[in-house]
């Protein structure tokens, strides 16, 4: 079974720091551009972060740039992302995603272009 799993969420104060992972199952992810979205309550999803096959590439929200990192490990098929200086407007379930075209800085905000998701992990700032 072709699985993505997030993990790392939780709860932490704002200035506070969380890394999140993306793990694959049942497929390497060496093929897969891969994406982080979030979603907030009454809010639309909106993307945050995506990264090439290579990891050559890199996009970022405006919202997050400068404060968060993406990164992939191949030996341990896991993406990460580094959340540092958090507010509590990035309080929401964050998903990653894979995506398996030809990679650009569409990858950012189109959804539709990933083939996989997970189900989400919750990131919570708060005080």
């Amino acid at each position: 079974q072709l699985q993505l799993v997030e993990s790392g969420g939780g709860l932490v104060q704002p200035g506070g720091s969380l890394r999140l992972s993306c793990a694959a199952s049942g497929f390497t992810l060496d093929y897969y551009a891969i994406g982080w979205f979030r979603q907030a309550p009454g809010k639309e999803r909106e993307g945050v972060s995506c990264i090439s096959r290579s990891g050559g590439s890199t996009n970022y929200a405006d919202s997050v740039k400068g404060r968060f990192t993406i990164s992939r490990d191949y030996a341990k098929n896991t993406v990460y992302l580094q959340m540092n200086s958090l507010k509590p407007e990035d309080t929401a379930v964050y998903y990653c995603a894979a995506g398996s075209t030809y990679y650009s800085g569409s990858y950012l905000t189109g959804a539709s272009l990933y083939d996989y998701w997970g189900q989400g992990t919750q990131v919570t700032v708060s005080s």
